[in-house]
């Protein structure tokens, strides 16, 4: 099974490729995510384990590790981003539980 930390090097070099294809493009949503997860009324920290929830309940994998990483960047401890997937779990049921255990893989994996 490739881990999840694999999967993100892979996710990191795709897109490295998608913003050759698609300079334009990708420029334009870089602004936006750069301007939108700037801290306002809401720290960065706190948009980032929002974006995690959502990538949770979506059960976008890609999201989910992106996401993670981000929070950790934003310096959201385990503790919280364990909070984030209690609130998932609390929306979404059982697949709130199944995907949660991807973050939980991948902090183990990263040694959080």
């Amino acid at each position: 099974m490739e881990t999840l930390t694999a999967k993100n090097n892979t996710r990191l070099a795709l897109l490295k490729k998608l913003r050759k294809e698609l300079p334009q493009i990708m420029e334009l949503d870089a602004a936006k995510w750069d301007t939108t997860y700037q801290d306002g009324a809401l720290s960065r920290k706190t948009k980032r384990l929002m974006a995690l929830a959502i990538g949770l309940r979506a059960g976008c994998e890609n999201c989910i590790i992106a996401q993670t990483m981000h929070a950790i960047d934003a310096g959201a401890t385990r503790a919280e981003i364990m909070e984030t997937i209690s609130v998932n779990m609390a929306m979404s049921g059982t697949t709130g539980v199944g995907e949660g255990l991807k973050v939980i893989q991948l902090l183990d994996e990263l040694g959080l």
